[in-house]
């Protein structure tokens, strides 16, 4: 047996155990030990140098902890649970699929507009069944390719429109960054500002979301976990995906950088359908739209709008989560799961050490996720907020 499935085996045991009134573990420190051993497990086998967990629901944080260093050198400092993550991928549905849906709000994009309306060098490219919602959906037909360094956002605009659709427009399946390149340029031309200016007003920071932004200043700099490039040089507070360095630091599909506490709050919004703290951010209507289920593949994959429902990356659904629940992960470590039924969401941010791993790594987002509903969901803390023993880090302002 391998050293991996031995400490699964353990996890398993250790959650099987019965809980008795003379059990000298309270509840809260049993979830917490629990969840321990598996983040130490990933550590020791450097799948990741640290991390962040943060499990909660619309009410607010039911556990969050701190896990290991902010890399791998021998003198990182320890991981602290207002570390910032280059988030990657999440970029996809915490800022360019919610404002998109804004915009089609506010009538100022549609999502069966044709993509030829943003992109007139799409025209006569036989592609005038393409819309924005197959964007959204990953069902383009289209494939990432390489950009120009001269002028990356050109080239990308060009070499989608006469790059040949694979398969059907709307039934083929290809998760492609290519789609969500185009939808943050299409806010940009919808708006006339950047997505990382529009997500900050109309999202950050009526969330409160004060650490999360695109191109991080120095102070947040100073707090940044790292990742690592495939030469194994260190990233910290730049963008590890190169598509969108190339594009400046602000891309729609990768290039946020976040906490799991603004994570977190970002996650209570979808929770409670568009309303955070008394205010409106997102109309319910459209967090419905943005989560409810399309059909690819024959119907074998399933994703909303930027959103996984279940699909090849649906790793972090674990198995404790209801069909209607969706989430993300980020090629950086991270991840996010959400469900509607059981009222509960899982961040998971890590300095991810080990790419080649991929099934491993996916283990270890399926086991986090499988874990925490097995101790949050119906908890009796729904509600409460109840933080690990250690002290968390409480930032000016919040």
């Amino acid at each position: 047996m391998s050293f991996f499935r031995r400490i699964f085996v353990v996890i398993l045991l250790i959650i099987s155990q019965p809980v008795f009134a003379g059990d000298s573990l309270p509840n809260h420190a049993d979830r917490a030990a629990k969840i321990d051993l598996l983040l130490e497990s990933a550590i020791t086998r450097g799948l990741i140098a640290g991390g962040v967990v943060l499990v909660g629901n619309r009410h607010g944080v039911l556990f969050e902890r701190a896990y290991g260093r902010v890399s791998s050198l021998p003198d990182a400092r320890p991981m602290t649970v207002d570390a910032i993550f280059d988030t990657a991928s999440l970029t996809k549905v915490v800022a360019t699929a919610p404002v998109i849906l804004k915009l089609a709000e506010e009538r100022k994009i549609s999502l069966v507009d044709p993509l030829v309306k943003w992109f007139p060098e799409f025209a006569g490219k036989g592609k005038d069944d393409l819309l924005v919602l197959n964007l959204l959906t990953h069902t383009s037909g289209l494939d990432d390719f390489p950009l120009s360094a001269a002028n990356p956002l050109t080239s990308a605009i060009a070499g989608a429109a006469t790059q040949r659709v694979k398969g059907g427009i709307g039934s083929r399946f290809k998760y492609a960054d290519i789609n969500f390149i185009l939808l943050g340029e299409m806010v940009k031309k919808a708006t006339g500002v950047g997505l990382d200016a529009y997500a900050a007003v109309h999202f950050f920071a009526p969330l409160g979301m004060k650490d999360t932004a695109f191109n991080p200043d120095r102070e947040k700099i100073e707090r940044c976990s790292a990742t690592i490039l495939t030469n194994r040089t260190l990233m910290v507070g730049q963008a590890q995906d190169y598509l969108a360095r190339q594009l400046g630091g602000v891309a729609g599909h990768a290039g946020l950088f976040s906490t799991a506490y603004d994570l977190a709050r970002f996650c209570r919004m979808i929770l409670n359908e568009g309303v955070f703290e008394g205010g409106e951010v997102l109309s319910s209507r459209a967090v419905r739209q943005m989560t409810a289920p399309y059909f690819s593949r024959g119907g074998s994959v399933v994703r909303g709008l930027g959103w996984d429902i279940a699909s090849p990356y649906s790793s972090p659904k674990g198995g404790g989560f209801s069909e209607i629940s969706f989430g993300h992960t980020g090629y950086s470590g991270s991840s996010i799961w959400i469900d509607p039924e059981t009222d509960l969401f899982v961040v998971l941010l890590t300095s991810r050490l080990e790419y080649r791993k991929i099934k491993e790594f996916s283990q270890l987002r399926s086991d986090m996720s499988t874990l925490a509903a097995e101790l949050f969901a119906a908890s009796p803390l729904a509600g409460e907020v109840a933080f690990s023993h250690y002290d968390r880090l409480i930032k000016p302002g919040k």
